[in-house]
């Protein structure tokens, strides 16, 4: 059985499990999902058991995550009757890893989701209530999935790239879920555009296959493998992560080790990004300075909009 969100009972708010891999990452949050007690995202079902009636999850700490992790029903889980996130049978160990992602939300919000912790009750400091029987309280931001149904927005850029990635053998999905990004609203389809094509039009989330990433050791620089054709000329492409841009990242530990992995890996790795288009700049040739030859560049501006991920059904 495969949930779309379940309840946090550390933070009082329904979570996707894209939220809950933010959060471990984070290094500015004191959070870690083992701590952490996940129940049923339905209110009535929840509301009738103890805190003990809890769900498990799988592949949600792994910095080099291939696959989405997800939410997934104990042995031990309970349900009322009638819940829609009963298992209604016992899945084989692991069955769910190759399930595609299809809740699709239809907007991708680009200010970063906050997480307000809930104020532990007096005299329980480090330990996590052992009652809970009331349904998430008002504050609880109800575009991030507020209700048991699938939540129709996300902040966690992953999020819309594995619906896009999973899904990429079913391009009538694609061309018919909508996706608003900003003030931009189109299909999935459309907002996702090959790196050689990046000429067609700005604003789109642009990927493409990794040629080769060069490990400068406080910057890191991404090659694509294919060219962009301008005036019936191809040039390279390429974008730039500097070291104040990493620096400064609140998930600098986890991206540092991800990238590095993946500068070594002979595995076929692809990059998506969003919030910058490469444009065709003139750079000095390292032979002679003098000279100079064209590339189509940018410099990354926010690494919660890059993800460098395996995507083998985009072959």
């Amino acid at each position: 059985m495969k949930f779309d969100t379940a309840y946090s009972l550390s933070l009082d708010d329904k979570l996707s499990i894209y939220d809950v891999r933010e959060l471990n990452f984070d290094e500015t949050a004191a959070y870690d999902s083992e701590q952490d007690s996940f129940l049923c995202p339905n209110d009535a079902c929840r509301g009738a058991f103890d805190t003990g009636n809890a769900l498990g999850t799988f592949n949600a700490k792994n910095v080099n995550y291939v696959r989405t992790p997800h939410f997934k029903n104990k042995t031990s889980t309970r349900h009322i009757e009638g819940c829609r996130y009963a298992s209604t049978h016992k899945a084989a160990a692991g069955e769910n890893d190759d399930e595609r992602e299809d809740n699709f939300p239809s907007e991708w919000v680009l200010t970063r989701r906050q997480y307000p912790r809930k104020p532990a009750p007096a005299g329980t400091e480090g330990s996590l209530p052992q009652a809970h029987t009331k349904v998430p309280s008002p504050q609880a931001t109800p575009s991030h999935g507020a209700s048991d149904h699938t939540p129709d927005k996300t902040s966690v850029f992953a999020h819309p790239v594995e619906c896009y990635v999973s899904n990429i053998d079913d391009k009538d999905t694609l061309k018919r879920m909508p996706l608003k990004i900003g003030d931009h609203t189109a299909t999935y389809w459309a907002f996702f555009k090959k790196i050689e094509y990046l000429q067609d039009n700005k604003g789109l989330i642009y990927w493409g296959k990794i040629k080769a990433i060069k490990d400068y050791t406080s910057s890191f620089r991404i090659d694509f493998e294919k060219k962009v054709w301008h005036d019936k000329k191809p040039y390279s492409v390429n974008v730039y992560l500097s070291k104040k841009l990493i620096d400064n990242y609140r998930k600098r530990t986890a991206f540092l080790e991800q990238i590095k992995a993946a500068a070594s890996s002979e595995r076929s790795l692809y990059c998506f990004f969003y919030g910058v288009t490469p444009e065709l700049k003139q750079v000095p040739s390292k032979k002679n300075p003098e000279q100079t030859f064209g590339v189509f560049s940018a410099n990354i501006e926010n690494l919660d909009h890059l993800i460098i991920r395996e995507a083998p059904r985009v072959e």
